[in-house]
């Protein structure tokens, strides 16, 4: 009696078990561009003050004018004589300096703040989520063009970063109080409190580790804040202009026309370093966003077997053995 056999259907492999793949292959796609091209700016702010052909704040005496472009200078030089490549290189170190220490501090805050409100909640909820909508409600690029054009000369970039951070912790919070709102009644928690954990050992261990994509999003998007904010703040004067930063490098060549005259090397490396480290941010929060969102993962998933078979496919050819 012939036995007929299934060919299974082309195309239809076991997934790999979640465990097996790795942090790194489970990002999306443009997680892995943007950290990739973030990695890329964090390298040149480490190295880049050490491979910097000149001294960005040397002037040429003999220069007279913006040069273009050159072998000596690859990416010319301003109307005062300094290299462009030179303060390209220090001040994106500098930008990224800055977007990271302010990212660092209002993450750690806001987390404080959010998971303390949405785990206690009661008075202590209370009291600080009314302290975190009084920060959201503020008018945050206005007070900061008060603040640090009363501090004049004096704010060096330490004074920037508090201020920057001091205006930017409350959105996370409240973004990780509504998380953890949702994870203080999960079984896991629940038990912990009954077999008595201290509060503080049940929000470090059982709480956020559960918030870790949630807090590296708001992290990543407390950093792009942080920079654009900067850039814009600097190319308004309203910073010190001691420290060379992209925003610095904007300010000069406004200030000196570059635009009008055609002096295209001096403001578009700042500019597009400014955009493509935005871009990168963005992309990576999107990615972190739809690794730690259900819905979009799912979505992820669904899109993924879909493409490995689709309704139209031809059925599985059915053989007769030894045919």
């Amino acid at each position: 009696m012939a036995v007929a056999a299934i060919a299974p259907p082309v195309g239809l492999a076991t997934p790999a078990p979640v465990h097996r793949r790795g942090l790194i292959r489970s990002l999306p796609l443009k997680a892995k561009v943007g950290g990739a091209i973030l990695a890329f700016y964090i390298l040149m702010a480490i190295i880049g003050p050490t491979i910097a052909p000149d001294n960005p704040s040397t002037q040429t005496a003999t220069v007279l004018g913006a040069t273009a472009p050159s072998l000596h200078h690859l990416l010319g030089t301003t109307s005062f004589g300094e290299d462009v490549l030179s303060q390209l290189l220090v001040g994106m170190g500098s930008t990224v300096l800055l977007g990271l220490l302010v990212g660092a501090i209002a993450t750690v805050v806001g987390t404080l703040v959010g998971t303390t409100a949405g785990y206690l909640g009661g008075a202590a909820d209370e009291g600080l989520s009314l302290l975190a909508n009084v920060f959201l409600v503020l008018p945050a690029l206005p007070l900061l063009i008060i603040v640090l054009a009363e501090s004049g000369s004096r704010s060096g970039l330490v004074a920037e970063a508090i201020v920057l951070s001091a205006l930017g912790w409350a959105w996370g919070a409240r973004v990780i109080r509504a998380q953890t709102l949702t994870l203080r009644s999960r079984d896991f928690v629940a038990a912990a409190r009954e077999s008595g954990e201290r509060t503080w050992r049940i929000i470090l261990f059982e709480i956020l580790p559960n918030e870790v994509s949630l807090i590296a999003a708001s992290f990543v998007g407390t950093v792009l804040y942080a920079i654009l904010t900067s850039v814009v703040l600097a190319f308004i004067g309203v910073v010190s202009l001691t420290t060379w930063s992209l925003g610095t490098m904007l300010y000069w060549a406004q200030s000196q026309e570059a635009v009008t005259l055609g002096d295209w090397w001096w403001w578009i490396p700042p500019g597009a370093a400014a955009a493509t480290l935005g871009m990168a941010l963005v992309l990576l929060n999107f990615g972190l966003d739809e690794l730690g969102n259900p819905r979009l993962r799912d979505t992820r998933g669904r899109k993924r077997r879909g493409r490995q078979q689709r309704p139209s496919d031809p059925t599985p050819v059915v053989r007769e053995a030894g045919a």
